[in-house]
């Protein structure tokens, strides 16, 4: 049943899917998986009918539906099997460090990463089915996938709108690990990592920055300035 279920999704991904999109993503984020070209919009709109029929189901019977869909080796139904765990506390209270790794096999770009990350690893870590140890291994792999997940991880320890309350701690930590990194993946999830700390703990930052200083990344000392000094990464662009 979790197999059809997944077949169907991808159905439906396929339908909504447009080529010259999923043409323009292989080249965005590149990646051995199928690409559709399934703006996330549309994603989310297939994603909502399933966690509903889902709703009274067994953690589980979701982490089934959630591995079917990783089976398919389909991008966009990655995103759907990873916002599906991350809508469904009881499956992340279910999780430990071997089941989480299990889940983000297979990540090979930054979408992915990131979605996994935010849904399901980061969440897992901050409510403490994954350790500091198991994040601080990840910041040692030598797959930069999951160097870039770990940085990841801590965003929902940061932001409100993920549940986060703030941790600049573990956040810090899992940085300093990976300050001097020159992955441009891992190099712009540092950037992510501490802006998303700004607005809960903006003197950590300020600390963190003076004290690596010509050691990171210029990438790094701009967005992450331009965060603490104007709210944003890219006044020009405001984003």
């Amino acid at each position: 049943m979790t197999v059809d279920l997944a077949r169907a999704v991808v159905r439906q991904l396929k339908e909504a899917a447009d080529p010259e999109r999923g043409r323009h993503n292989e080249g965005y984020h590149p990646t051995a998986m199928r690409i559709l070209g399934v703006p996330v919009p549309k994603t989310r709109k297939i994603l909502a009918p399933l966690a509903r029929g889902l709703r009274g189901e067994s953690p589980e019977k979701v982490l089934d539906v959630a591995r079917s869909l990783l089976d398919t080796r389909v991008h966009e139904a990655r995103q759907v099997a990873f916002e599906l765990v991350g809508r469904r506390p009881d499956v992340i209270r279910g999780l430990d460090a071997s089941a989480v790794e299990a889940l983000g096999e297979g990540n090979d770009n930054w979408g992915s990463v990131d979605c996994f990350a935010v849904y399901v690893a980061g969440p897992s870590w901050r409510d403490g089915k994954v350790t500091d140890g198991d994040v601080r291994r990840w910041a040692d792999s030598d797959d930069p996938w999951w160097r870039r997940t770990a940085l990841v991880c801590t965003v929902p320890l940061n932001m409100s709108s993920r549940g986060g309350t703030g941790d600049g701690p573990r956040t810090v930590a899992v940085c300093e690990l990976l300050a001097v990194d020159r992955h441009p993946m891992v190099v712009k999830a540092l950037s992510w990592a501490l802006r998303a700390l700004v607005p809960v703990e903006a003197g950590v930052v300020e600390a963190f920055l003076a004290r690596h200083g010509e050691d990171l990344a210029p990438l790094v000392r701009r967005e992450v300035g331009n965060k603490l000094r104007t709210g944003v990464k890219n006044p020009r662009g405001r984003g």
